[in-house]
């Protein structure tokens, strides 16, 4: 049965942009259970998106409305920001941006108390209950379904430098880990996560997902948690790589990054990798592995498949090949922000200790 898709609805390339955020208590530090209370207090503010709760109640997700361009969701981003902090402030709560918290322990975070959340614990136990982990998402809306897939498939294997770039969380349960990312490695371990098969067409996908749905393992589509997936009821393709910034002006940069990717893609701007096959899916889980661990210094496969080259050499590149439609597309300016020689995991390894890194963190989510 067809999944109802809502393609070519948006205007092409149109955006929407999700990040994760924790909530703190502003005298400790440590992640605290706020988030019914954080909803409360936002109730009836005016906002440029929404605010949801996440898998664990210390957590929260903020969405911007669609936005037509990168430099839209900048300012949607800021408005939402400051208003969440300013609603955690009045219940004695600090927010932080990064993929990890630096000292808590994700397995001792509360669950909210959701059905699906609930389900989802059931299904994976531990796995899920190690999940402390924040990402950012960003929804580019497509032209029709084949595109989405021929997207995906083009994008996949520049996602690790985008992972490298956005690297945010090396401190896990208060040990520095040598890892840039640790949250790309916890999120390998959920069922249906990591990268999507080889399928040849977007009908491929859909006819999998269905059998899949029939069989029982799955309620839908949204189970499948690759880090770059298909979200048709939304008419989008969401790429789901990147460690949550800190800094929110670097989640606007991402998303015009990710914005003029896809459409670079689809113009065919990009160097041919889809004749790797599934060897190209190989790459794509050693370089993954080798982003997550040593950030803009890793060593990785080119997209190209013939050549080895640090993160941050594959990192300029890419940014040369996306700057035409960055520009056409209003996101030009955004992109100048990002610095493929350096990651945000690097700030937080400037401090030896997890508390000194967490408070600098609360600062800097409000730069």
């Amino acid at each position: 049965m067809p999944v109802e898709d809502r393609f070519g609805e948006a205007p092409p390339f149109a955006l929407g942009v999700e990040e994760e955020l924790m909530i703190l208590d502003a005298e400790t530090l440590d992640q605290v259970p706020g988030v019914s209370r954080l909803l409360a207090a936002l109730a009836g503010h005016m906002l440029p998106g929404s605010v949801k709760t996440e898998l664990f109640a210390s957590v929260f997700e903020l969405n911007t409305n669609v936005c037509a361009t990168a430099a839209e969701a900048d300012v949607a981003l800021g408005k939402l920001r400051r208003a969440a902090a300013g609603a955690a402030a009045t219940e004695g709560f600090a927010v932080a941006a990064a993929g990890t918290h630096p000292f808590a322990r994700p397995e001792e975070q509360e669950i909210v108390q959701e059905d699906r959340y609930l389900a989802f614990v059931e299904e994976g136990g531990i796995t899920v209950r190690r999940q402390g982990v924040q990402g950012l998402h960003v929804h580019v809306a497509m032209p029709d379904a084949d595109a989405c897939w021929r997207c995906l498939d083009a994008v996949l294997p520049w996602l690790p430098v985008v992972l490298a770039l956005s690297a945010n969380s090396p401190w896990l349960s208060g040990v520095a880990t040598g890892f840039a990312s640790n949250r790309a490695p916890r999120l390998a371990e959920l069922p249906r996560a990591g990268v999507a098969p080889a399928f040849r067409s977007y009908g491929e996908w859909e006819s999998w997902v269905d059998h899949l749905v029939r069989l029982g393992v799955v309620e839908d589509y949204t189970r499948i948690w690759w880090d770059v997936r298909p979200h048709p009821k939304l008419g989008t393709l969401e790429v789901r790589i990147a460690d949550q910034p800190t800094d929110f002006r670097l989640s606007a940069a991402f998303a015009a990054l990710v914005q003029a990717l896809c459409a670079t893609a689809l113009d065919g701007g990009l160097p041919a990798a889809s004749q790797l096959g599934d060897r190209g899916r190989g790459y794509y889980v050693q370089n993954r592995w080798s982003a997550a661990r040593f950030g803009p210094a890793a060593r990785l496969a080119h997209p190209g498949g013939d050549t080895l080259a640090t993160a941050a050499e594959v990192g300029h590149e890419l940014l040369e090949h996306v700057r035409p439609a960055a520009r056409s597309l209003g996101g030009g300016a955004l992109l100048e922000r990002l610095d493929p020689d350096r990651c945000e995991a690097e700030a937080q390894l400037a401090f030896a200790d997890p508390h000194a890194a967490t408070a600098d963190l609360v600062g800097r989510s409000l730069a």
